[in-house]
């Protein structure tokens, strides 16, 4: 998947590859929360379904 990332005044997509391990809630608040390990730590993020900053996500 790509994300928006913004830092200060400047705005960058990020790929972040994982599995997704959750799926919450419903309707315009729901979320799914990715996983994956970075330099052997694990890494969950949680991202609206309807999120702005989801540039697009491949499955």
């Amino acid at each position: 998947m790509s994300v928006r990332i913004k830092e200060g005044d400047k705005e960058r997509i990020q790929a972040f590859e994982g599995t997704v391990i959750a799926k919450k809630h419903g309707g315009i608040a729901e979320t799914f929360t990715v996983r994956r390990t970075s330099y052997g730590v694990g890494v969950e993020r949680v991202f609206p379904v309807n999120s702005p900053f989801v540039e697009n996500v491949e499955v």
